[in-house]
């Protein structure tokens, strides 16, 4: 068990194009993510890094955009130097992220692959339910 997958998921009292707004913009991710600097042209293809402090560490992670699909998906590849490992395809986790209207809510999935331990993949589930109740909150004000 090499590739085991992170989830989360919740509701949000938004809809699904305030989510989506939430979801790119640079200013309001800092607010939900950590309090990390995400920088992107939000073109497929095109790249994404995140940069910021960790549990006292600087960081600055990368990536890129794979599918974007307004609205509805979001998948991106990430790579964190913090992790250790060596940058190398086979060390990136794909961020699958999609939306889905219920009424005027809006229904939230978000996974990451590529986690290579029980224990990794329990830290990144417990990391990204953080995210999509910080970005709850946000929206629900």
């Amino acid at each position: 068990m090499n590739n085991l997958v992170a989830k989360a998921s919740l509701i949000i009292d938004a809809p699904v194009a305030d989510v989506w707004e939430t979801l790119l913009d640079p200013g309001q991710i800092k607010q939900y993510m950590f309090g990390t600097t995400v920088r992107s042209d939000w073109i497929v293809g095109g790249p994404i890094t995140w940069s910021g402090e960790w549990e006292g560490k600087a960081y600055q992670d990368h990536g890129r955009i794979l599918e974007l699909d307004e609205g509805y998906r979001l998948v991106y590849t990430h790579f964190s130097p913090l992790s250790g490992k060596p940058d190398k395809p086979e060390n990136y986790h794909q961020i699958t992220i999609e939306l889905d209207r219920d009424g005027t809510r809006t229904a939230i999935t978000l996974s990451q692959d590529n986690n290579r331990t029980e224990k990794e993949r329990e830290h990144a589930a417990k990391n990204w339910d953080t995210v999509l109740h910080n970005l709850r909150r946000l929206l629900e004000a």
